[in-house]
């Protein structure tokens, strides 16, 4: 069995990001999986392959990601339906509600849809109207990169070159809607008074984009609070300075309104970082039993918790030995075992 993954659809910035990192890390393990099958990766739309199924790892419903039905048959992965589900919240667009409506006739006509988690894989069958039977939810890894570290001088260096604090609260990722950051910002503020050494690192590209409005609001949210002294923002960091940062943090916090998986959370309990996490959407799928969790919709929930965990050495440590034996659930050969079993179910 030949499979071709094809990747051509994907704007270039996009291959450093999530999405990309799904593709070629998925593409790099089936390569390693024993067996006659044969894969392929389409960087380019002039690239030709032979091929017996294709796979397009990514789905976004306002912009054309998905071609024309073909005779070969066709799986696509759908990460999430955030921006469909909180429609509100993500504006579309004439242009992008006419896009949606033809890419959701072209969905319904691949021979399977492949998601990051149940709650994402119950939101296509609701959402697109897509087979139940024919939808298949496979979790995510996190790179191997991200580890327990006990080099105390690795981890100092790290520290001193990103002048973090002694003790923080990590958070890494976007600033969507979804993603819920202003509340992380604002619980600290209410805290602060309890504790001198409470701090909040923010790291991700989107913390030194000048223009978005969200980080705007955030800056706002900051100087209305008192909080320069008590909060840093990264912006973007490399994984093997990621890794260091993770163990480095006291407590790692999502306080995500929705996700489709919830690759951070991963990354820290791989880390060794202890989690605290909304309790919505894929998460607790995520982080099992080895994760406290907290309401995002309730300021005064995430407070508390973070009151209770902050100088109790033993919960830390509890969570963070919960979080790395969790963690081992997850792997990148795992994933790339039941997708070959989704293909092998196609063709055969």
């Amino acid at each position: 069995m030949n499979v071709l993954l094809d990747i051509s659809r994907l704007h270039p910035g996009a291959l450093k990001r999530g999405v990309g990192f799904y593709a070629l890390n998925l593409f790099k393990a089936l390569k390693e999986l024993k067996g006659n099958n044969q894969y392929f990766l389409k960087k380019d739309k002039n690239d030709e392959f032979s091929f017996d199924l294709i796979h397009l790892p990514y789905f976004d419903p306002f912009f054309f990601t998905l071609p024309w039905p073909r005779k070969k048959p066709v799986v696509v992965t759908i990460h999430d339906l955030i921006p469909l589900k909180f429609s509100k919240n993500y504006p579309s667009g004439l242009r992008g509600k006419l896009k949606w409506l033809i890419q959701k006739r072209i969905v319904k006509s691949v021979s399977a849809i492949m998601t990051d988690s149940e709650n994402s894989k119950k939101d296509i069958e609701d959402i697109i109207g897509f087979p139940k039977d024919k939808i298949f939810s496979i979790y995510l890894a996190a790179s191997e990169e991200f580890r327990q570290l006990k080099e105390k001088e690795k981890l100092e260096k790290i520290r001193k070159k990103y002048s973090l604090p002694d003790n923080f609260i990590f958070y890494v990722g976007d600033l969507n809607w979804n993603k819920n950051v202003s509340l992380l910002v604002r619980a600290l503020g209410e805290v602060k008074n309890r504790f001198n050494d409470i701090n909040l690192v923010l790291a991700g590209s989107a913390f030194e984009n000048e223009s978005l409005a969200e980080l705007k609001e955030i800056k706002r949210l900051i100087k209305d609070l008192k909080l320069k002294e008590r909060v840093k923002l990264l912006g973007f960091v490399v994984i093997d300075d990621l890794v260091k940062i993770y163990n480095l943090a006291r407590l790692y916090i999502q306080p995500s309104f929705y996700e489709g998986f919830g690759l951070p959370v991963l990354e820290a309990m791989q880390s060794g970082c202890p989690v605290l996490s909304s309790n919505k959407a894929s998460l607790p799928e995520v982080g099992g039993q080895a994760v406290e969790y907290f309401n995002p919709q309730n300021k005064g929930e995430l407070e508390k918790k973070i009151i209770d965990l902050w100088n109790n050495k033993s919960k830390l440590i509890g969570l963070s030995k919960k979080g790395l034996k969790q963690s081992k659930q997850f792997s990148w050969q795992k994933t790339a075992q039941e997708t070959r079993r989704i293909y092998e179910k196609i063709i055969n």
